[in-house]
Parts: C-alpha cells; sequence; structure tokens
C-alpha cells in the first residue's frame, strides 16, 4: 500500500531528486521508471505483480535519505541523492557521505590483498607471522589471511555495534581483548580454521591489527593509500571517527521509526570490518577495479590474478570479501550499521553494477527494492523479482503449522491464522502473508525466505545459499 507524503515533504522529496542531477540525462527515463517501479522479492505468478515508487517505499520505511550509484558498460551511468541527510537538515546529493557499515570488508580485503603481492602479508600462512603488538588466542591453529577475508578462519564476534556518540571508545587492542572499555567478547579461534564458514567481523578486526603491524602506520592512512588514493575515492575515508571538517557533509544515522539516533554516526574502531564513510560513486570505482581487474586489466591496486583470486569462492559462495553469485557472474556485499544500511553490486563481465547507501535502519528492505527496480530496468541476469505460484492449503493444514519455532543461530519466528490468512513474524518483524508451494514448501514475498517442512515441527529454513534447520518449540 501507497503511502502518502504531506504536499511539502513531497514537493522537497522531488526537488531533491532534481538537485541532485539538476541537466538532462540520457539515462532520464530510465530513471523515472526505476523511482516509480521499485519491485518485491517474490510475487505471485497469478497476480498483478505491485510495484512501489521510491518515495513511498522511503516514507512506508521512514528512512529519512538514500544516495545511489548505477554502473553501466564500466562506468558511473548516473548517481542521485533522495531525501534528507537528517531530519530537518539539507538534501542527500551524490556527494552526501554515509557509513557504508560491512562494505568495508571488502575495500579493506583488497588492501589485503595488495599486502599479499608487496610481500608484506602472506595469504596462506598462519596469522600470528604478520602480528606483533597482539597475540590471537587458539588452541586449535591459527587461520590464515585467506581464511580471515572469507569467514572461514573460526574466529569468533561476527559483527560491531560501534560507540554512541560521547561516549568513551576502546582502542583496536581492546577491542580483540574484549576488555572492559568494549562493548564486544574477545575475539579468539573457537572452531578449526577452515572447517566451516561463519561470518566473523572479528576476523577482519585480527586482519586489520595485523595490516597495522605489517605497514607501521594508522590503518586509515594505510587504506588512503593502498585503495583510496589509487582508486580515485576522493570522497571517501576510514577515519573514525569522521573528522569534524567532514561532517556538515554527512549524512546521520536514524532508527527504524526514522528518529535520529542520539549523539549521531556511531564509532567504529574496527574500521576493516566497519569503519569506511564514503559516497556510492565512490564505492562504484571500487566495483569498476574489480571488474577491471577480473577482465585481465589493470586497476591500479591489484594484478589480474589477484582480483581473480579475489572472486574465487573458498565456501558457501565466499570469496575474498566478497559474496559471489550467480554462479560466479556476480560479486556483492550488503552492510548494516546504526542507523545506516547499504548494499553494493557488480557483474563480473558487461560492467552493471550498483551501490545504495541510506542513513535509516530499515534501509535494507529499500535498498533490495530498488536494486530490483534497478536491475529489472537494465535486464540484469539477476536481482530480478521471482514468480511463484501459490496453493490454498485445507484449514486442517494450516491450522497444524501454528506455533513458534527457533532457527539455529538465528533466533524464533513465529506463524499464526489471523482472519483466514496464514501469517509469520520473523524475530519480531511485522506479521506477513505465509503462502505455501505445496504443503511442503512455505515462503514469504518480501525477503527470499523459504520453509522446507521435514514434518510438523521442524524443517530447514533457506535464504539463497544459505540453509539452518528450524524446529518448533512451542504453541501458539
Amino acid at each position: 500500500m501507497s503511502v502518502e507524503l504531506p504536499v511539502g515533504p513531497r514537493l522537497r522529496f522531488l526537488l531533491v531528486a532534481a538537485l541532485a542531477m539538476p541537466f538532462a540525462h540520457a539515462d532520464d527515463a530510465a530513471i523515472a521508471r526505476i523511482e516509480a517501479g521499485l519491485r518485491p522479492a517474490v510475487a505471485l505468478a497469478n497476480a498483478p505483480l505491485k510495484t512501489e515508487s521510491l518515495q513511498d517505499a522511503m516514507t512506508r520505511l521512514k528512512v529519512p535519505g538514500v544516495s545511489v550509484a548505477v554502473i553501466k558498460d564500466g562506468k558511473v551511468a548516473w548517481s542521485r541523492g533522495y531525501g534528507v541527510a537528517w531530519i530537518g537538515g539539507p538534501a542527500v546529493t551524490p556527494d552526501t557521505l554515509f557509513q557504508s557499515a560491512s562494505l568495508s570488508k571488502p575495500v579493506s580485503a583488497m588492501a589485503a590483498l595488495r599486502m599479499v603481492e608487496q610481500g608484506k602479508l602472506q595469504l596462506d600462512a598462519g596469522i600470528d607471522n604478520a602480528l606483533t603488538s597482539w597475540k590471537l588466542p587458539s588452541k586449535l591453529g591459527q587461520p590464515s589471511v585467506r581464511q580471515l577475508l572469507s569467514h572461514t578462519g573460526g574466529t569468533t564476534v561476527p559483527g560491531f555495534p560501534g560507540y554512541a556518540g560521547g561516549k568513551s571508545v576502546p582502542t583496536l587492542v581492546q577491542v580483540l581483548d574484549g576488555a572492559w572499555a568494549a562493548n564486544t567478547k574477545a575475539v579468539k579461534v573457537d572452531t578449526t580454521p577452515g572447517a566451516k564458514w561463519r561470518y566473523s567481523g572479528g576476523g577482519y578486526t585480527v586482519l586489520q591489527q595485523a595490516m597495522i603491524d605489517r605497514a607501521g602506520k594508522p590503518f586509515d592512512a594505510l587504506m588512503q593509500e593502498s585503495v583510496l588514493a589509487p582508486l580515485d575515492m576522493r570522497e571517501s575515508t576510514f577515519a573514525q571517527p569522521l573528522p569534524a571538517a567532514l561532517q556538515a557533509r554527512a549524512a546521520r544515522p536514524h532508527d527504524d521509526e526514522g528518529k535520529p539516533l542520539r549523539g549521531g554516526a556511531y564509532t567504529h574502531p574496527e574500521q576493516a570490518a566497519a569503519g569506511l564513510w564514503t559516497t556510492p560513486s565512490d564505492l562504484a570505482k571500487f566495483v569498476i577495479a574489480v571488474q577491471q581487474g577480473a577482465a585481465g586489466a589493470d586497476n591500479g591496486v591489484l594484478s589480474p590474478a589477484m582480483t581473480r583470486t579475489m572472486l574465487t569462492p573458498v565456501m558457501s559462495d565466499y570469496a575474498l570479501g566478497l559474496d559471489i553469485g550467480e554462479k560466479g557472474k556476480s560479486f556483492a556485499h550488503g552492510g548494516s550499521n546504526m542507523g545506516f544500511k547499504a548494499f553494493m553490486i557488480g557483474w563480473v563481465e558487461g560492467g552493471d553494477g550498483a551501490v545504495i547507501l541510506t542513513n535509516g535502519d530499515n534501509g535494507g528492505e529499500l535498498a533490495d527494492a530498488l536494486t530490483r527496480a534497478i536491475a529489472h530496468e537494465y535486464k540484469w541476469a539477476g536481482n530480478q523479482t521471482r514468480l511463484r505460484t501459490a496453493v490454498e492449503l485445507a484449514p486442517q493444514d494450516r491450522q497444524a503449522l501454528v506455533g513458534k519455532y527457533r532457527i539455529e543461530s538465528l533466533g524464533n519466528f513465529e506463524i499464526a491464522e489471523r482472519e483466514g490468512q496464514l501469517m509469520v513474524s520473523n524475530r519480531d518483524m511485522p506479521w506477513e502473508p505465509l503462502y505455501a508451494e505445496s504443503d511442503k514448501l512455505l515462503f514469504i514475498m518480501s525477503r527470499p525466505i523459504e520453509l522446507h517442512r521435514t514434518d510438523a515441527d521442524s524443517g530447514v529454513s533457506v535464504l539463497g545459499t544459505s540453509s539452518r534447520p528450524y524446529k518448533r518449540v512451542g504453541s501458539r
């Protein structure tokens, strides 16, 4: 359902979009169709596909601002900003800075691989060979750079919440040690390196310390010298907190109700994992550099051979800092910091891609829908709405599904009947319809999530190539 903006905000939205790109552009018609046609992850094959305007989606999701850059034929085809940098603040433009959250990881990975080519790091040796100021606790062996970059190093701590404005910020070593000043536990190895894939921002933080030790300089300076400057990413910095001189140009974070976070942007001493401030156009330069290297060209940072190594999956379709999709045809990464959500995708061949940065906690859903609108307009091979056929379950089969369930390591979800419709709520998210392709396969339309039922009380939850078992934990 569309949500109407009052006249003032609606006019402001249109003015922001116009100011972001004030001159005639060859893609203007395409841009207009994208802005008017955000698309769902899943739609019913036997019903009209419902689209939503970007304006309505921002209002519904309470995301104050979004900035986007689209890559076509290996170049930035266009970039635009929408909404505001903060409530009551200036319009978002293509030059507005955003925290890119975990999009920091692939940029940091490129710097680490450059150090490998320079002989300052070894790709497959234990990371303890590079660490001098701190040691990684492990009784199971030391992970390699390749394993840390691919989340197969067995390290703990999946992510970092950061430190609110006005709060004390620990040193990197304190974060690694889980010391009193840190708000996360110590990073250690608790699974044999190489044994399984498990997302670990902690592993990237270990690598950050190793890169600092080997380079002998602060991480933001190292990143500026090794990646940002060579790729002409002039609007990007790993400085944490953001320098005062840049704060007037920066978006501010907002929660899922669209309210500003007190104190502004959180600080991330875990720079490699979450510390990059940037613009979509700058991150597009990174995407294009990966595409150039994959095509055999010199991208100014890595050799073509090392770029192809960066794109080679290690486990669970994750390579060295990048998610690999469409059977090796695309590379991507998402990002989530407090009040900022981000997404980046590039196609290995053909030179297509997009980068989307937002300043709201519901920005991930917005970025996904906007990516699908871009994919539909430019006829990408992936990121399209999936059309599915739903069948009607018998009343007793619907009733048998009602209950509370737990997905291993991810939390709870609940299924209920509401006004004759089977509904699901995942981890305290809003209720939404649950559809059946058969009595053994259930799906929702907001995200490409499926429930594969083994029996009445258990099964497997599938999201893309990732799957986790679930089981009933209680009746409604």
